[in-house]
């Protein structure tokens, strides 16, 4: 074959890969424009469900019997979840929307009430997802799930989830340029703040922020707020590294968030953190300060902003607090009113392996924080440093009890409260 021949055969090869690339994204696209017009995609009505295996079932109850927790509280298996991160509960059904760090969201269902979930099936198969880590429910019935670079919204989702196809709207298409998209610190989270306003969380991509791109980092460590149709988009907070986890206090109605630290400095430093933002446009500290007010190696001889704030609450290093959520539910002990629960992931690279267990945060009447402790705990194998669950979420159910999802067993837990008997 000439040269000519070969260039030609060697265009057409690369014309026909680059159009089998361009073709499921097309097919996406017209896919996403059906659902906003209530059309049928033509999906398959045999949606991909997870099977209830009682004996598998059988072995996570049996690890659930090592979680320690206060006197009557009880914590039994709900659903099993492959990969369950961060949860969002339906409004008025109850249903469970648990998000993955891969493509699937779970819709998990409890049809005959027995606090045990009967369903767990793919939500939206007619919606190609990229990580969509973090669903988030407003009051009015409205699902929106963050995904790595996108926000989309799902309008009566606990109505449409029983089958393939559901009403969906693209709130926000890009927070940065389809070239920037990483994989590292890639999963968000979202949430409805009480003056009706979307807030998604974006990590940024580095351990440590590198100083020759300055100390604006943009869209990136930071937590975004916008209009729930994804208009005016602004910078809420910055000098954030990675929060996995936020929620609103439900009486100041202050944004509060986890950030997890910096990586490498050693087993004890720097702290991760719990903060309160107390008024739009604060900065936290990163990349000046790698957790608390710890110095990072590469800004050490920058001068920190005048203005950082410090966190409400120093958590054990390296332990990864995720999810967290407000109890307002009358299940629990009046003294448990307005606690914050949140999960500690546990550390990849510590010696000692801490964490996996879910903590607790109480504070007093002027809202100064007095006590930071295990709440459930045993997950980890201290004798083995083997971890036997890694929680991700805490979420408040309906009926007052919590849910807590574990990517690494697949499962989501409930938590419940029963009086003891004198």
């Amino acid at each position: 074959m000439g040269m000519r021949n070969t260039l030609a055969a060697s265009a057409a090869v690369a014309g026909l890969v680059a159009a089998a690339l361009a073709a499921p994204a097309a097919a996406q696209d017209r896919n996403m424009d059906k659902l906003s017009d209530f059309k049928q995609t033509g999906e398959s009505l045999a949606i991909k469900t997870i099977p209830q295996d009682d004996e598998r079932a059988e072995r996570i109850r049996r690890t659930l019997e090592r979680i320690e927790m206060p006197e009557g509280f009880e914590i039994d298996l709900y659903a099993i979840v492959p990969d369950a991160r961060h949860m969002a509960v339906g409004t008025n059904v109850g249903v469970v929307f648990v998000g993955t760090r891969k493509q699937d969201v779970w819709a998990v269902t409890d049809r005959d009430k027995d606090r045990r979930a009967d369903e767990v099936k793919r939500f939206a198969p007619s919606v190609d997802f990229k990580f969509p880590n973090g669903p988030c429910f407003s009051p009015d019935g409205v699902l929106y799930i963050a995904e790595h670079n996108r926000v989309l919204a799902f309008p009566a989702a606990e109505f449409f989830y029983e089958g393939p196809d559901v009403a969906v709207e693209t709130v926000k298409d890009q927070f940065f340029p389809p070239e920037e998209e990483y994989f590292n610190h890639a999963f968000r989270v979202c949430r409805i703040g009480p003056d009706n306003k979307l807030y998604v969380s974006i990590g940024q991509p580095y351990n440590v922020w590198p100083p020759e791109k300055g100390s604006d980092m943009g869209v990136f460590g930071s937590i975004q707020q916008m209009n729930r149709d994804g208009s005016d988009t602004t910078r809420y907070a910055t000098g954030i590294r990675n929060s996995v986890g936020m929620d609103f206090h439900p009486d100041t109605g202050e944004l509060w968030f986890t950030d997890n630290q910096v990586d490498g400095m050693g087993d004890d430093i720097p702290p991760g953190e719990i903060n309160r933002i107390t008024q739009a446009g604060q900065n936290f500290g990163f990349p000046w300060y790698g957790g608390g007010t710890t110095r990072t190696e590469p800004w050490k001889g920058e001068e920190v902003p005048a203005d950082v704030v410090n966190p409400v609450v120093e958590t054990v290093a390296h332990a990864a607090d995720l999810g967290m959520t407000f109890y307002t539910g009358n299940q629990f002990p009046e003294r448990y009113r307005n606690v914050l629960f949140n999960a500690q992931h546990g550390s990849w690279n510590r010696t000692t392996p801490v964490g996996a267990r879910v903590m607790m945060t109480r504070f007093d009447e002027e809202g100064n924080v007095i006590e930071h402790v295990p709440f459930a705990e045993g997950w980890l194998d201290e004798a083995t440093g083997e971890y036997l669950g890694r929680p991700v979420d805490v979420v408040q159910y309906l009926d007052g009890s919590l849910l807590v999802s574990d990517d690494l067993t697949g499962a989501v837990y409930r938590i419940s409260y029963r009086e003891p008997e004198e």
